[in-house]
């Protein structure tokens, strides 16, 4: 692996990490990435997948998804409707439709076609139904809000590139609701109010 992609490797890495530590995922939520290798790589979005960046986006994020028991469901480029590539066991759990298509950098892109050779047993699934991502990260714009959870809340990243691809980066919490007398905090003795930067 050249300087290059080495860096990409490493930067993927410590957003992967800085997100996991913020959304505090548990053992089978689901982590979101969506991710253009050709933005990585200086290009527009689509023009020209690299196989070598979706590599070294994998090898950063499989293991620390899998030491911690997160799901990854990566996301295919809208070539396939921003379909998304899971391992069987999570589509299982969490009763998604799989269907038949193997991502290529072409159809799918490099990121989502590099998933899927890594995953154990990948399946394809449409949507993520009402499992819906705990938490997502966005490499070079590729919109995977339609996949998060409702609250989704922006998780700032140490530096916000992956080789030359913007990152935005999103963990998610339940929805408040009610009006100005709903309480949100429960400390065991007395219910508390909660702050904008709690939220």
């Amino acid at each position: 692996m050249d300087d290059d992609l080495n860096k990409t490797k490493e930067q993927a890495k410590k957003c992967t990490e800085e997100l996991l530590a913020a959304a505090g995922l548990q053992e089978r939520d689901i982590l979101v990435i969506g991710c253009s290798t050709s933005e990585i790589m200086g290009k527009r979005i689509g023009s020209e997948p690299s196989n070598a960046a979706g590599e070294a986006v994998c090898a950063a994020v499989f293991p620390l998804l899998a030491e911690r028991g997160v799901w990854l469901a990566a996301q295919c480029c809208e070539h396939l409707s921003r379909a998304l590539v899971v391992e069987k066991e999570a589509a299982r759990y969490y009763g998604l439709t799989p269907v038949t298509v193997v991502p290529v950098p072409q159809a799918g892109g490099s990121w989502a076609a590099c998933a899927y050779r890594r995953m154990k047993e990948p399946v394809v699934v449409e949507n993520l139904d009402k499992a819906q991502a705990a938490a997502g990260l966005d490499i070079g714009q590729t919109c995977i809000g339609m996949h998060l959870r409702p609250v989704a809340v922006v998780v700032r990243p140490s530096s916000p590139w992956i080789g030359e691809a913007r990152v935005t980066m999103a963990r998610t919490r339940p929805k408040l609701i009610g009006g100005e007398r709903a309480v949100y905090v429960f400390d065991g003795k007395q219910p508390q109010t909660i702050t904008h930067q709690q939220r």
